[in-house]
């Protein structure tokens, strides 16, 4: 490919160009894609074949309505109509959910999926951004995860499982758990779009148990698992309330005539779907052997269809992405603008064999110098362990957290200072979920972070320590003491109780431990502190469901002897 095409990242609002652009800046013909994650093995031949017979129907004529298409897909997925919503994408339903049901605040960890930070910042929400160490492979430390939230005062809270772009998992006991830890806040979101990749668990969905509760949401995709990003479709599983409230503002035909002819061709595909995802799965284990053996590399778990690579020291991201694409037509997603990551980090997307031969073999010319422009150049010497690559979005994280990546992962190793209505939270013994503390009792006053906190120093890795990188100490949270605080009519006056002995929360590690008895959580303390911009939307109390709902039972995919249950995992008789 020629060198220009390269400029077309630097002149797109998204972290890369759309093939439809590469191609026309090239010759016709577009790279391999390592960059966009969507199952390579689905739709068939066949499939496509029926589909091309039918294009003039499908962009001739309006589709049927969403309520249409949404039925059919339900009576695949064996779950209730009204507890579903479908999107076109999975960001327009993001969209939606942060116009309608976060008020003022948002937790999620980083780095992750860019809309989950990106979106609420736009509307003028508070984002509280959580931390993943690189020095424990990015996994998400549940009970951590929710001493923040309880510090921080969050009211809405994000997990992504598996997580983008690195692939962490999460068994499903601890995410119940922890929804239910979380029953006070005015919502959660699960966020399993790449969930039908993974087989660390048979059922690893919480979508039955999204529809019971309260202030949960589920948001599964679509056109990632089945190959067809153009596509545009995605939807989310809630208890009737949530879901026929975001139901009510998408637009009438929100979806295409293509997903309609999709969702309809689906029950005669169902084995074809399982084999795809079989054949995925196997191409993840193949794909992370052959990288790591290439000196430096650095590849981290995934349950996802891509695998997050870190890059020998003295190769910049945005150079061995270059060069791959004009040096070998090979398109990888560079992680640099991704607030939590660096230059330093690539996401990989799973492939077959054949095409993933043709990546090491460019890599091992780009990172070793054996082509003719010898090895990639080293990072610009900027004196942090952060290349040029991530100034811009360390800033970012600077405005909206008030200490930066850096300066928020010293606060999660070194002990956050907490608000007076949270300062010392209960936990259970082993480390269990942190319970927010009751409101009215005496607090200290909340200290400064110390510039050099011990911290005790996690499990040996096989993942290079970053280099330790000097900043100015970040400045304590200052938070008014409950008297201070106005009490709006809408919040009663707390009445001070004793916290409630909670169970254990199993760490993210201990995959195998026993499902713990689910924890009882006091309620909301009262109002988040002042200064903080209330948003229009609803409280926990106004997106209550209904009682008794039936659920159907997730026993197969009617109309076909091999469809996954509603999980995307296990399979069902039909």
């Amino acid at each position: 490919m020629p060198d220009n095409v390269t400029s077309l990242f630097r002149s797109t609002a998204a972290h890369s160009p759309s093939m439809a652009a590469l191609t026309r800046e090239s010759d016709g013909a577009g790279p391999v894609d390592f960059c966009i994650p969507c199952n390579p093995y689905f739709p068939t031949p066949a499939m496509f074949e029926e589909m091309a017979a039918r294009l003039r129907d499908i962009i001739t004529y309006y589709p049927s309505s969403a309520d249409t298409i949404t039925a059919e897909l339900c009576s695949l997925l064996r779950l209730p109509p009204q507890c579903v919503a479908m999107g076109n994408g999975s960001t327009e339903l993001i969209t939606w959910i942060d116009h309608l049901l976060v008020r003022e605040s948002l937790a999620v960890p980083v780095p992750t999926f860019g809309r989950w930070t990106d979106q609420p910042m736009e509307t003028g929400k508070r984002v509280d951004m959580f931390p993943l160490q690189e020095s424990s492979g990015f996994a998400l430390d549940l009970a951590q995860y929710a001493e923040f939230i309880r510090a921080r005062g969050t009211r809405v809270a994000v997990i992504c499982n598996p997580n983008n772009p690195d692939g962490g998992f999460l068994h499903k006991h601890a995410v119940v758990q922890f929804m239910d830890a979380m029953a006070d806040l005015d919502l959660v979101v699960i966020d399993e779009s790449f969930l039908e990749f993974a087989d660390a668990e048979n059922e690893p969905s919480v979508v039955q148990e999204a529809m019971l509760r309260p202030n949960v949401i589920v948001l599964r995709s679509l056109g990632k698992n089945f190959g067809l990003h153009g596509i545009r479709f995605g939807y989310l599983v809630a208890n009737p309330a949530l879901a026929g409230r975001v139901r009510s503002m998408l637009p009438k035909w929100n979806l295409n005539s293509f997903a309609e002819h999709v969702v309809f061709m689906l029950k005669e595909h169902g084995a074809e779907y399982a084999q795809s995802l079989h054949q995925v799965r196997r191409d993840r284990m193949d794909m992370s052997g052959q990288l790591s053996s290439l000196p430096g590399l650095t590849v981290y778990p995934s349950q996802g269809n891509f695998l997050f690579v870190r890059l020998p020291v003295g190769a910049e991201g945005t150079v061995v992405r270059d060069r791959l694409l004009t040096e070998h037509r090979i398109l990888v997603r560079e992680c640099g603008n991704k607030i939590g990551s660096s230059s330093r980090f690539l996401r990989l997307v799973v492939r077959p064999q054949v095409d993933v031969r043709r990546l090491v073999t460019g890599l091992e010319q780009v990172l070793y110098g054996t082509s003719r422009r010898g090895a990639a150049v080293p990072e610009q010497a900027t004196g942090t362990a952060y290349s040029s690559g991530t100034a811009a979005v360390d800033r970012l994280v600077t405005q909206t957290n008030g200490a930066g990546t850096h300066g928020l992962a010293q606060a999660a190793g070194a002990g956050m200072p907490l608000p007076a209505a949270a300062s010392a939270p209960a936990v259970g013994p082993g480390g269990g979920m942190p319970v927010p503390a009751a409101a009215g009792l005496p607090q200290p006053e909340p200290q400064p972070v110390p510039q050099e906190a011990p911290r005790p120093q996690p499990a040996p890795q096989p993942v290079p320590q970053p280099v330790p990188v000097p900043q100015p100490a970040p400045q304590p949270v200052s938070v008014p003491q409950p008297q201070q605080l106005p009490q709006p009519a809408a919040y009663p006056e707390p009445v001070p109780q004793p916290a409630p002995a909670a169970p254990p929360l199993a760490p993210a590690a201990a995959f195998a431990a026993p499902a713990p008895a689910p924890m009882q959580v006091p309620p909301a303390t009262g109002p988040t502190p002042p200064g903080v911009p209330a948003r229009g939307g609803l409280t926990a109390a106004q997106v209550r469901g209904t009682d008794g709902l039936s659920m159907a039972p997730a026993t197969g995919w009617p109309g076909a002897q091999s469809w996954p249950d509603a999980a995307g995992m296990g399979q069902a008789a039909g």
